[in-house]
């Protein structure tokens, strides 16, 4: 049985994260300028973007990498990554 690597080190990042989301919402309900808020939007955005390519590197450095040991697993592999981009 393969075991999963561990992404405990964005948790920081993902709490981090959920505080500008929060913040988010406090400044929609207190009204405050559309570009404001669209700003924290992307800033937000940007972040979570940041760890999923973290977490999609260490991906490909572990489970993939462990997959190219047989034909098999390298297929599941690749149509599992195909997916996952065509979100």
């Amino acid at each position: 049985m393969n075991k999963h690597p561990s992404h405990k080190s964005q948790t920081a990042s993902l709490k981090r994260i959920e505080g500008q989301i929060r913040g988010i919402i406090k400044m929609i309900d207190s009204g405050k300028y559309c570009v404001d808020v669209l700003t924290q939007i992307k800033a937000a955005k940007g972040a979570l973007v940041t760890v999923e390519a973290k977490i999609l590197q260490r991906h490909i450095e572990s489970c993939v990498k462990n997959a190219l040991k047989n034909e098999d697993g390298v297929n599941v592999k690749i149509t599992e990554l195909l997916k996952l981009i065509n979100k």
